[in-house]
Parts: structure tokens; C-alpha cells; sequence
């Protein structure tokens, strides 16, 4: 197949590149500028597309002897990913920018232009499991990766069956260490390469401080479960749920225990806060499902992912005239309204996804 493969100058995007190479596939390799004035150099692990990110994709696909581009979505990403962002967060609720990113960018502008210049694929150094076929008649299956630790079928679990199946993800069958042993002995320079871990258009990592550039303030009160005002703040925007340091609360709990962030109520501008225990939920619904199987008729037993990393339980899910319906079979601590809810085949390990859809509200 004709493949592009999406590099953004970390080890994972190289490896997936030389592998779909060496598979046989007529590969070109391309870096994603999203950022309208990136920085020179990456701060360690902090963001990612900088200058020297989109200098090592280059000199990776040289040593992989590929052809390479970079291609500006910086427009398009500020539209369907950093806007978003900002706006949930004024809505009091918390986004994750790398489902969007996936769902918006990666599997839709960048799949859609790769497919109108003739590319049958998008492959990318995402750990995930993904059997069926890229461009063949049975329907995609979308699955943890081998590495648990690295696993991010969650972040890909928003995708439709017509994005997955224009997609390739060569690593989900390989631990990190492997990979990064593979990516030395082909001598790829970013072998030892940090890898990413804050939000790629906040390098500096104060979420914070982004959103108070862009989010005017407007001030309330925090309240506690007796309906006590205990606090002040300045928006609802800079808080979380299950969130406990930077409450700027300075009077202690009656208990002496620690307060949580339980919920934000941007139009009353509140923020309510309480004990750990008042952060466990046991039902959640959710707004606009996405199924890579048939969407289920009646009671839908599964396990339930509701963060990137851990959040999982045992759960049923319901189809509603409005999305979902999800019962918990045991509590889960901090479910934050705006993350997505991703359901997973209860057997075989857990590990085949179901479906997905945004939390919206929890009880």
C-alpha cells in the first residue's frame, strides 16, 4: 500500500515508519506543524512540535531513505483542538486534548487529505492493536496494546470505523524498551529521546496560566457539602474535578482533612468541594457515542475506561434518545465531565473496544 506515515520526531512515529518500510509498503514519511510560532527546542518531555521535533522527523526519514514534508495545520488545529479546549474549560468541564487531536487531525484532516493524494493509509507510533483490515471489506477491531504501561487504545477510542480503517499502528505489538532498542540499532538519532507527556500546545506546562490568557475571569465561591462558602476563586476554569492542591482554601476542613474538587457550576459560579469520598460516582451518562461495533439494543455489559491511564470498572451501558446511560458496577473516584467514558469487551482480557462516548454528567 501507498502509506503515510505520521512522524513527529519522537521514537515511536520512527519506528513505525521503518517498520511500515520494511513491511513492503511505499512509505512517505510527514510532520504535523500545528503550532503557528513553535518553539526552537523542546523543554525535555515537555510538548512536542517544535523546530527540532520537525528536524529530527527529517533526519530520521533520511536515515530511512523516505520521502518527507511537512504539511501546516497550525488553522486547523487551533480550530478543532485548542479552541475546543479552551472553551470546555470555561464550561467547567475538563477535555482531553489528545482524543480530539486523534479524532479531529490525525484520522481526519491528515486521512483525509492522505486519501485524496492517493495514500491507501495513515501510520502512526501509537501503542494499539488493530486487526481487520486498512482498506478491506471486515469491519476494523481496535484493541489494548501488548505494552499495558504504554497502552493508548483509550486515546484512539473515539474514532470512527471509517477512520480506523484508513489507519496502521505497526508498534502494539512491542514493549517501549524494544522499540527504543530497535530505534538505536537502526540508528535513528532519537533513540533516547524523551518522550512527551504534557499537552502539546502548552510546553510550559501551567494549564492554568493558558486558559487565564484566554478565559475572562469571573469569580465565585467554593462551597463545601454543608453548603458553606469556605473559599473564593476566580473561574470556575481553573479547577478539576477530584483536583486537591491549588484551592487556595485557607481554612482547614472542620475534620482536618484534605478537600477535593466534587464539581464546577459555571453558571452559578460555584465550586463545590468535599471529602475523597464524595468523588466516587456510580452512573454516568454520556453524549455522543461512537461504536465500532453494532450499537447495542438492550443492556450492554462491558468494562469502562474514564482516564487515560487507570479509571476502569466493570460496568452496563444503555442506549438513550440522548447518548448513554452507564451503571458502575463498583465506584469510581473522580470522573470528570468532558473526558470520555471508552467501553472495552468485558472477556478475552478486556482489551477489545467497544465503543466510546463524552461524559457529560455523573452521579
Amino acid at each position: 500500500m501507498r502509506v503515510l506515515a505520521a512522524m513527529s520526531g519522537g521514537v515511536d512515529s520512527a519506528v513505525a515508519a521503518a517498520r511500515l518500510r520494511d513491511a513492503g509498503h511505499d512509505v512517505t514519511g510527514v510532520h504535523l506543524a500545528l503550532s503557528a510560532k513553535p518553539a526552537t527546542m523542546r523543554e525535555g518531555a515537555r510538548g512536542c512540535c517544535s523546530v527540532e521535533d520537525s528536524r529530527d522527523a527529517r533526519r530520521c526519514a533520511d536515515v530511512l531513505d523516505i520521502p518527507f514534508y511537512v504539511w501546516d495545520l497550525a488553522a486547523r488545529f487551533r480550530e478543532d483542538v485548542v479552541e475546543p479546549f479552551v472553551a470546555e474549560y470555561a464550561a467547567g468541564r475538563t477535555p482531553n486534548p489528545c482524543l480530539r487531536c486523534n479524532e479531529k487531525i490525525k484520522f481526519s484532516a491528515v486521512l483525509e487529505r492522505a486519501r485524496a493524494l492517493g495514500f491507501d493509509a495513515v501510520g502512526t507510533g501509537h501503542y494499539a492493536r488493530l486487526s481487520g483490515s486498512a482498506t478491506g471489506p471486515t469491519r476494523p477491531v481496535l484493541r489494548r496494546a501488548a505494552d499495558p504501561d504504554k497502552d493508548q487504545s483509550y486515546v484512539l477510542g473515539v474514532l470512527r470505523p471509517d477512520q480506523l480503517d484508513g489507519a496502521l499502528f505497526p508498534l502494539g505489538d512491542t514493549p517501549k524498551a524494544e522499540v527504543r532498542a530497535e530505534a538505536a540499532a537502526r540508528g535513528l538519532v532519537v533513540a533516547e529521546k524523551p518522550d512527551s507527556h504534557d499537552i502539546c500546545f502548552i510546553p510550559s506546562g501551567d494549564t492554568r496560566g493558558f486558559l487565564a490568557e484566554r478565559i475572562d475571569e469571573a469569580p465565585g465561591e467554593m462551597v463545601d457539602p454543608s453548603g458553606a462558602v469556605v473559599g473564593h476563586h476566580r473561574g470556575v476554569h481553573d479547577f478539576t474535578v477530584g483536583q486537591r492542591h491549588g484551592l487556595g482554601i485557607r481554612r482547614p476542613a472542620p475534620d482536618g482533612r484534605p478537600r477535593y474538587v466534587l464539581g464546577l457550576e459555571p453558571v452559578s459560579r460555584t465550586v463545590r468541594v468535599g471529602p475523597v469520598e464524595d468523588l466516587d460516582v456510580t452512573t454516568l451518562s454520556g453524549a455522543d457515542p461512537v461504536w465500532l461495533v453494532d450499537p447495542p439494543s438492550g443492556p450492554l455489559d462491558c468494562v469502562v475506561q474514564v482516564r487515560a491511564h487507570g479509571g476502569t470498572a466493570g460496568a452496563t451501558v444503555r442506549v438513550t434518545a440522548d447518548g448513554v446511560d452507564v451503571a458502575l458496577a463498583e465506584p469510581l473516584r473522580g470522573v470528570a465531565p468532558g473526558q470520555a467514558a471508552v467501553f472495552y469487551r468485558p472477556d478475552g482480557g478486556g482489551d477489545v473496544v467497544l465503543g466510546s462516548a463524552t461524559i457529560a454528567a455523573t452521579a
